[in-house]
């Protein structure tokens, strides 16, 4: 039997049945995972790297960190519009589209010699990572309804075993090879990705490309989100009453209210706003954006405890190598759990799973405070553990509820949109978290180590947004939807009527 997706080709709110594949898809399930992985292993690829870079690259510290926020940056400039894209010329096409700026940039890394170069190479490889919005909106168009949501969960959890599984795998080819070997893995990797797509993952549904593209959106929403992150991820660097950091959250500010008045009066926006006003995406949207500073907060504290020297009384004195290790589980954990938060919005809703894993990441930072003065390597562990199964069950769920909330040719653009919420609140993350862990210092060896008190600060600040999250996922208005599909909910009447309007 066919199942059933309910999707509009045309008007928002207006969601008819639409039969779905019924093929044996768990090998395209597979490839789109393996680009999740591949693309969160070249988010994480530099990190062994960060002490190292101002010798390897001949520059200061200064502007060898541009290296990592240059990725940031493209990233969230390319990962919208590469949705809006997908939707418009087809989300396999951009999947392919989306991997050559990943190979390029990864092969201009590995032949950099000076930090230009490597900032650039590091800005392509950003551009590439609208990768996993878009294979997880494909999965609406290729997988059958009965498998979609545990689909979902899996590519998901992708993300975070590239991450996990990132760290080692950079470490361990950074101490024992050149640290060039690491961008030429992940375009051999990119490489395979790609001719996995063009070869085994079908077609998605019909494209949408006699609408125009709204250029001015995407540079108004380019400018907006270069202006926030850049303040956000400087302004410790630049200081936080400096005029340039002021000057450019003032800018992302203004940019930002003139962008919307634009998208709400072009016809064929970048950025949907009223479809993205409905209580369920708004309330889906804000809770990732406080999903994502939660996750990276720990992502932040947990690696400085493993390699702090256990003459502070906290720190664990391990090996950035051996570091990588022992968080790669909590990676896997991600995998192995997906499974059970689809069973369980299967059974209850995505809204449930969402707020579930808010309620466990909270109970990992809560698991956190008492084993930071004392600890051991096995607790720490226990920590990311307990944390990641909350990111899973909330990464698996995210995408749902967007997805359950959009018409079918608006799922790309829906979901990268989602997904750049989360990147704000990771950015958030590193904002206040570090300006925690920067103000309560101390002295050891001549050098400014963050205390135990500090640590605890930023693990009860995840521990409090992380509750904040599940608080707005309960707020979430989703209407059990009569198809049993999980991703199909029914717009209220209200709602239904403004779309039609």
């Amino acid at each position: 039997m066919h199942g059933a997706v309910r999707h509009g080709p045309a008007e928002p709110g207006v969601l008819v049945d639409t039969p779905r594949p019924t093929a044996r898809t768990g090998g395209v399930v597979g490839i789109l995972a393996f680009a999740g992985i591949v693309a969160a292993i070249t988010q994480t690829l530099v990190v062994p790297l960060i002490a190292e870079l101002p010798k390897i690259l001949g520059t200061s510290s200064s502007n060898a960190s541009w290296v990592i926020t240059a990725t940031l940056l493209a990233a969230a400039v390319a990962t919208p519009v590469a949705g809006r894209l997908g939707d418009m010329f087809g989300k396999r096409r951009m999947l392919l589209v989306s991997l050559t700026p990943l190979v390029a940039g990864s092969v201009v890394c590995a032949l950099s010699s000076s930090v230009v170069p490597m900032i650039v190479g590091r800005g392509l490889q950003g551009l590439g990572m609208g990768v996993v919005p878009l294979g997880i909106s494909l999965l609406r168009d290729v997988v059958p309804a009965e498998k979609l949501g545990s689909s979902i969960a899996i590519m998901s959890a992708s993300m975070g075993v590239g991450g996990a599984l990132g760290l080692p795998f950079a470490a361990a080819i950074a101490e024992n090879s050149s640290w060039r070997v690491l961008f030429w893995v992940v375009a051999a990797l990119s490489l395979a990705v790609g001719a996995l797509i063009r070869f085994l993952v079908p077609r998605d549904a019909e494209s949408r490309a006699s609408q125009g593209f709204d250029v001015l959106g995407a540079i108004g929403l380019g400018i907006a989100l270069v202006c926030l992150l850049l303040g956000v991820s400087k302004g410790a660097d630049w200081g936080w009453g400096s005029g340039t950091t002021l000057g450019l959250l003032a800018a992302a500010v203004v940019v930002l209210l003139a962008w919307g008045r634009w998208e709400l009066r072009v016809e064929d926006p970048l950025v949907d706003l009223r479809v993205t006003a409905r209580p369920q995406i708004l309330l889906t949207n804000a809770a990732s954006v406080l999903i994502g500073f939660s996750m990276y907060a720990q992502s932040l504290v947990v690696p400085q405890l493993f390699q702090l020297p256990e003459g502070t009384g906290y720190g664990l004195g391990q090996s950035m190598l051996a570091m990588g290790l022992w968080m790669a589980p909590s990676g896997l954990m991600m995998m192995v759990m997906s499974p059970v938060g689809a069973k369980l919005s299967a059974a209850r809703g995505p809204k449930v799973t969402l707020a579930t894993g808010a309620l466990i990441i909270s109970l990992g930072y809560g698991l956190a405070v008492p084993v930071i003065d004392g600890g051991s390597t096995w607790s720490l562990l226990a920590v990311t553990l307990v944390c990641n199964t909350g990111v899973g069950f909330a990464y698996g769920a995210m995408p749902a509820l967007i997805m359950g909330a959009v018409p079918q040719s608006e799922t790309a653009s829906a979901n990268s949109f989602n997904t750049l919420m989360r990147s704000i609140g990771s950015s958030l993350a590193a904002a206040v978290i570090g300006v925690v862990m920067a103000q309560m210092t101390t002295d050891f060896g001549g050098h400014a180590l963050t205390t135990a008190g500090g640590f605890r600060a930023a693990m009860l600040i995840g521990c409090g947004v992380a509750l904040a999250a599940a608080f707005l996922a309960a707020l979430i208005p989703v209407r059990a939807p009569a198809n049993k599909d999980p991703l199909a909910t029914e717009p209220s009447a209200p709602e239904a009527a403004t779309a039609q309007a």
